[in-house]
């Protein structure tokens, strides 16, 4: 079946349809609870309607940080690939936005982008040390990232351009709002910093941010 077809089909239920909607307009990750506080209904139902988002690829699932005994929680946001569909703001969108606020506050694109990062930020949660959290954050942005080596220093290539038409356009402008993105995020997550990033073809990717871990606590 089509992805598309796929994911119409998942939002045909109006209460898991309202449950996106929750999701996709929240200031961050939502977690069972509140959607069970929001909805009315039981824990059971509102995961079952969570699984069936997470399944249609509408929805991304990840481990909350730890807080206090018991298990961690589990917590969920609009997955990239639902973006500028159902009603969800996509990535151009967004670009927009970012660089209409860089003009009013005179911004150069790399400290709009750290900005951005700071700001969006959003732990990973469960053990994720600094560059599997600073993976999860270019996730979300919609870059599809793959972690290469091990020690101090990494690689983070980025399999997908987010804004691959608007980089043909103006490279130094976008590139500089992705390496603001990364740079914001980290400094958000702590011990981790972005060396450099190496821009490839927009079209085909695979862009590399060049990191160095500065702590593991």
């Amino acid at each position: 079946m089509p992805h598309l077809q796929i994911q119409a089909r998942a939002l045909g239920d109006p209460t898991r349809h309202r449950i996106f909607r929750a999701i996709a307009s929240a200031d961050g990750p939502c977690d069972v609870a509140s959607l069970t506080e929001q909805f009315g209904l039981n824990h059971n139902a509102i995961r079952q309607h969570l699984a069936k988002l997470v399944s249609a690829d509408l929805v991304q699932e990840s481990v909350a940080a730890p807080s206090g005994r018991g298990r961690p929680r589990l917590q969920y946001l609009v997955a990239p690939a639902a973006e500028s569909r159902w009603g969800v703001t996509g990535p151009y969108e967004r670009l927009s936005m970012w660089l209409a606020e860089a003009l009013a506050t005179n911004e150069t694109p790399v400290e709009l982008g750290r900005r951005v990062g700071r700001e969006e930020y959003r732990p990973a949660g469960g053990s994720a040390g600094p560059i599997e959290d600073l993976a999860a954050q270019m996730s979300h942005q919609g870059f599809d990232p793959t972690v290469t080596g091990s020690g101090d220093v990494v690689e983070i290539v980025l399999g997908e351009c987010p804004f691959a038409s608007a980089v043909l356009v103006s490279p130094d402008t976008v590139c500089g709002v992705h390496l603001g993105l990364a740079e914001g995020a980290a400094e958000a997550i702590g011990g981790i910093e972005v060396e450099s990033l190496s821009p490839r073809d927009p079209r085909t990717a695979h862009c590399v941010l060049r990191c160095r871990v500065t702590s593991t606590d």
